[in-house]
């Protein structure tokens, strides 16, 4: 048997041109506390523990087009929130700041654009 050393993924990273706005926008999304708040370096943490979210300030950032075509700049990850009521949590996420896509694959998934331009879906069993 080969050896794997132990690895724990800690985090998703999301770049964006301002790492604090970004962050204070799923903090109040997600309901998550600050861990660490740095000029260009922010960290959530789940309370019950496991990965958080850290984002990061990227001058260079280009803000990715959903759905992209030919040419566009494409989504490099988009985070999945499940959730128990695709209308009170969109609602929810409106007033946090995010948008509802105007493209919308699939009836039981609700695509929104976190303030970067980050696609991120909520969805229910």
């Amino acid at each position: 048997m080969v050896h794997r050393p132990r690895m724990t993924l800690t985090a998703t990273v999301l770049d964006s041109p301002d790492a604090r706005v970004l962050a204070d926008f799923y903090r109040r999304l997600l309901g998550w506390a600050v861990g660490t708040d740095e000029p260009e370096w922010v960290t959530l943490r789940p309370p019950d523990g496991g990965a958080g979210l850290s984002f990061q300030t990227n001058a260079a950032f280009v803000e990715p087009t959903w759905p992209a075509g030919a040419g566009d700049q494409q989504m490099m990850m988009h985070l999945d929130i499940e959730v128990d009521d695709l209308d009170e949590s969109g609602a929810h996420a409106v007033a946090a700041g995010a948008v509802l896509a105007e493209y919308q694959p699939q009836d039981d998934v609700r695509v929104y654009l976190d303030p970067a331009g980050h696609p991120f879906c909520l969805w229910r069993r």
